[in-house]
């Protein structure tokens, strides 16, 4: 088997498949179609099937021009009709994993994925997780189920692989293409076939480690990181407030340091897709083995509560000038999660806007990449523009995004008072109505 699916690799001989054609499934299925293997997207709404077939894109780090030239040339097309996985030799499971209303790992979509997959699945197929989970998912939830809805044998009749996602929307250098590949497959021939199928398509190196569960981990570690340090910095800016020292010229003194030390930056809280939440499927597998993640925990309630923190120091803000948070009106500034992205999943200035409505302040947002957005089933929009006036018509401004196509110069002359908890405004040379995180 592992020969023959090795020769068909060579030959681009492979179907490939992707389920889910979100920020992570498309960039994918337009890689592997660009490479020059026919590929089968699948999704369950059918907008974005629909979408696809008529090339039209809807994620950022896809080009238009190349999605529209697969889809009129063929190479890729999508569907919402799990039959046609009987076509597939290579399949990438690239679904969301949220938490659910309790802040446990939500993982229904990759059941639900798999146990399709399962009532197609055939002898010399290929099947590989790419959604963020925790360590043992590929193992003991995708095998038992593919075996069982299949009667296939996994490292016999087919392959089973986990290659962790990284995907980092709205970087402008590292994309699909060029990011390095993590692979690690239940026995070295599924692990060799998966590796040799990544090379065939992406530019950045692809490492093969010894098993899911280590490639699992290392994807949970990679975001972790990031919380950790997220929260550590978070924590600091709250007490560099307390005594008086500006966090933000603390961090760049300190990353003048040319070893031992990386900068991170404090802000109104944690959004995306992968940060906020890994650390939570990590905490929730290590409660099996009796052991409590403190250190992560405590960073993961540090950034936690950093919205409402912020909803905090604008009511303070306010009332230095001698208004209330209530009825105040505020204009909140960016609701993507970071910077120059159309992406609002698990974005914190949601929920600061959600904490100052409750201290029943009237909000407004601008987003020049966002211009509505759906939040516990209902839509907001935003203002339509950003001019002088509007500004002047706010109590206070909050920035909560560091878009760079901004007029922040324009915002600084004309708002009230503005709370800027990214320190984009740091080059302004009139800040006395600037108050920084």
């Amino acid at each position: 088997m592992k020969r023959s699916l090795l020769e068909k690799i060579s030959k681009k001989e492979i179907v490939v498949g992707v389920v889910g054609l979100g920020y992570v499934g498309l960039p994918l299925a337009v890689e592997k179609a660009k490479a020059g293997f026919y590929t089968i997207g699948f999704d369950v709404q059918q907008s974005k099937v629909d979408m696809v077939n008529a090339g039209e894109n809807y994620i950022g780090d896809v080009v238009d021009a190349e999605l529209k030239e697969l889809a009129k040339s063929g190479r890729l097309r999508a569907t919402s009709d799990f039959h046609e996985v009987c076509a597939v030799d290579f399949i990438a499971i690239c679904v969301p994993t949220p938490l659910d209303a309790h802040q446990q790992p939500d993982i229904s979509h990759v059941k639900s994925s798999s146990e399709q997959i399962a009532r197609y699945l055939k002898p010399g197929m290929v099947v590989v997780l790419e959604s963020t989970t925790y360590p043992g998912t590929t193992t003991e939830l995708i095998k038992p189920i593919l075996e069982a809805g299949s009667g296939l044998t996994c490292g016999k009749d087919f392959y089973l692989a986990f290659s962790p996602e990284r995907v980092d929307p709205g970087n402008l250098i590292y994309k699909t293409k060029n990011t390095p590949k993590i692979v690690g497959g239940i026995g070295r021939d599924a692990t060799e076939v998966t590796a040799a199928m990544y090379r065939a398509v992406l530019e950045g190196d692809v490492l093969e480690v010894s098993s899911p569960e280590v490639a699992e981990m290392e994807k949970i570690l990679e975001n972790t990181y990031r919380n950790v340090n997220i929260g550590l910095i978070n924590e600091l800016a709250m007490l560099c407030r307390e005594m008086k020292i500006d966090v933000w010229e603390v961090i760049d003194a300190a990353k003048t340091k040319p070893y031992g030390f990386q900068a991170f930056y404090p802000g109104p809280g944690l959004g995306g897709h992968c940060i906020p939440l890994d650390p939570y499927y990590l905490s929730w597998k290590a409660r099996e083995y009796g052991f409590h993640t403190s250190m992560i925990e405590s960073a993961m309630m540090i950034n936690d509560k950093m919205p409402a923190y912020c909803a905090a120091r604008a009511g303070e803000i306010l009332n230095r000038s001698g208004r209330a948070l209530c009825g105040a009106k505020i204009l909140v500034l960016g609701v993507a999660y970071k910077q120059d992205i159309d992406d609002y999943r698990e974005s914190p200035a949601i929920r600061v806007i959600e904490k100052l409505k409750q201290s029943k302040a009237i909000v407004d947002f601008y987003d020049p990449y966002v211009a509505q957005y759906r939040h516990e089933g209902s839509l907001y929009r935003g203002i339509p523009a950003l001019t002088k006036d509007v500004v002047a018509g706010y109590d206070l401004v909050m920035i909560t995004t560091a878009h760079t196509c901004v007029d922040y110069e324009m915002v600084q002359k004309s708002a009230k008072a503005i709370f800027d908890t990214k320190n984009v405004m740091k080059n302004l040379s009139e800040r006395d109505n600037i108050i920084k995180l």
